[in-house]
């Protein structure tokens, strides 16, 4: 078995922004560090330098592993050649397939714990349900050496376990995080933000933050926004993100005559410390597709925001209705018309169930807190840190922070 106190992340994710993902790498890296743990992070491309910047500590290797989510010739040496390079403790696969060569090959190069984490949206509509016996077999016999699977809700669990691929004490739930503080910063970035974008001062302003695909539901938001409209002209919707969908979109603002109270910002760098919750009065999550978490929810509530959110997938664990929040049906457009105005209508109770959010996110998602459980699951326990180590940490001169390819 290898004994390197190494830890090998494979992130099927290209590095094009300061996401919550980049966020939780490196605070694990922060948080193997205090073990004495090297933290090797693994994404598809090079992160450009700003990125870079902010994963880098002593402890930390960034490296590339193409099409790591494929199986495939190329992503299966480059993993070879990573476990040689490194002979890590402990592998741990995020955003690459369920079905995949790592596990046996981890076990092969003699690695201690390999995890897999679950980080997989549904269909729309999708019931959990038992696989069929031939897929049973064939993947319980490729992720046999998997130490555990970690799912990021308790909706993701009841699907897995359904699913009957591995036995149900081969799955555990550690929800995804938000960085509180960086939630906090963000909120003094309103004017920027709102200035940037060209907002006009007196509106209101309702934003979602997602990939711009018809499964995000933002055709059903424009919908409700051509109704909050019609009752109240002194709000701006604003669409952070982009995708393939977007140009569809703005063709429906224009058909629904609410082009100008539409605001497409593209693709924000670091949402949640660049003003787009600050700037926000409600954060909505209209999603048609089973999220299997609900992101944006968590970050818009770390910020102190009242959010709406549909009733599907994970989402309800973290809206608590009519208390943080409130929950609508997916693709009930007159709902979420009205409770957009409610909460506009009702500052005193929108800052209440922001308030409320924000005590939620603290007990649930706080990402330090989740990323202590997940050393806890590698069978490492928890240090005293103090907030002078942390910033000693990010602030020696990296011996390690090269790239390799």
């Amino acid at each position: 078995m290898y004994t390197n106190k190494t830890v090998v992340s494979v992130i099927g994710l290209d590095p094009v922004k300061i996401s919550a993902a980049e966020i939780w790498f490196r605070e694990l890296s922060e948080q193997l560090g205090f073990h004495g743990f090297q933290s090797v992070l693994c994404y598809l491309n090079a992160p450009p330098e700003p990125i870079r910047q902010f994963l880098q500590a002593p402890n930390v290797n960034l490296e590339v592993l193409k099409d790591s989510y494929e199986l495939g010739y190329e992503p299966t040496r480059g993993f070879q050649q990573l476990l040689r390079r490194y002979k890590p403790r402990i592998v741990h696969c995020h955003y690459t397939g369920f079905v995949s060569p790592y596990p046996w090959l981890s076990k092969l190069y003699s690695v201690g714990k390999v995890f897999f984490t679950d980080q997989t949206s549904r269909p729309e509509g999708h019931v959990a349900h038992a696989a069929p016996l031939w897929k049973r077999a064939i993947v319980s016999m490729i992720n046999y050496p998997l130490t555990s699977v970690q799912c990021v809700s308790n909706y993701g669990y009841e699907c897995n376990v359904a699913s009957r691929l591995l036995p149900q004490n081969r799955y555990t739930v550690i929800y995804n995080g938000v960085d509180i503080a960086r939630a906090s910063a963000g909120l003094q970035m309103t004017e920027a933000f709102r200035r940037r974008h060209s907002i006009p001062d007196q509106r209101a302003v309702v934003v979602q933050v997602s990939w711009i695909i018809p499964g995000k539901g933002i055709h059903d938001l424009l919908r409700a926004a051509s109704l909050v409209l019609s009752h109240n002209s002194d709000v701006q919707f604003v669409i952070v993100g982009d995708g393939p969908c977007r140009s569809e979109y703005q063709k429906l603002a224009a058909e629904l005559r609410i082009s100008e109270h539409v605001t497409w910002t593209g693709v924000v760098q670091d949402p949640l410390s660049e003003g787009v919750y600050g700037a926000a009065h409600v954060v909505c999550q209209m999603s048609r597709w089973e999220e299997v978490f609900g992101q944006v929810i968590a970050e818009a509530m770390a910020s102190r925001k009242p959010v709406i959110g549909t009733r599907v997938g994970g989402i309800p664990e973290l809206i608590e209705d009519g208390e943080t929040g409130f929950l609508v049906e997916r693709g009930d457009v007159r709902a979420m018309a009205e409770r957009i105005l409610h909460l506009l209508n009702d500052p005193a109770r929108s800052t209440k169930m922001g308030n409320k959010g924000r005590e939620a996110v603290e007990t649930k998602f706080d990402h330090r807190k989740n990323v202590s459980k997940l050393l806890k699951l590698y069978g490492l326990s928890a240090p005293d840190v103090t907030a002078h180590e942390r910033e000693r940490l990010h602030g020696e001169e990296p011996v390690s922070a090269s790239i390799h390819s």
